[in-house]
């Protein structure tokens, strides 16, 4: 089991951030990772609520991987996404706190790996903490890029 946890603060008011970050296909837009994210349950354009699924394409150490994430909880300032295929189920977990203009995120990724994967656990430990750092920078410009704002 991997857990990895940042937080950072984007100008830009709580419930523009929420909104954008909402829909899981951005996660082209923020997640060093992601290669290809489609919304699967209904037309990109419908309303994302929870329930709500998407074909997730990442690359990871030069091997992609294909995940189905749906959104599990949906709140003014929590949204939480599970992500599932054979070999590990891996949750982003995002928390939001509104100060003052500007928004407080916290993003908390945990991957726990099924079967054999899980004996390359420790190895790929030290992969998801840059990820995690490079996090603090996609995501801030990523929101900013859509909504407007600047990072602090």
């Amino acid at each position: 089991m991997v857990d990895v946890r940042r937080s950072f603060t984007v100008a830009c008011p709580l419930d523009r951030v929420v909104a954008y970050l909402r829909d899981f296909s951005r996660a082209t837009e923020w997640d060093p990772g992601t290669r290809e994210c489609a919304r699967t349950d209904a037309p990109a354009s419908a309303p994302v609520t929870v329930g709500a699924t998407w074909h997730n394409v990442s690359e990871f150490r030069g091997r992609r991987t294909e995940l189905t994430y749906r959104l599990k909880v949906e709140e003014p300032d929590r949204l939480v996404f599970v992500g599932a295929n054979r070999t590990a189920t891996s949750t982003d977990d995002l928390t939001f706190r509104a100060e003052g203009d500007a928004t407080r995120i916290t993003y908390h990724a945990h991957i726990r790996f099924k079967g054999l994967a899980r004996l390359a656990d420790p190895f790929l430990r030290r992969e998801f903490e840059r990820l995690g750092d490079e996090i603090t920078r996609t995501m801030p410009r990523a929101v900013l890029r859509h909504v407007g704002g600047d990072t602090r």
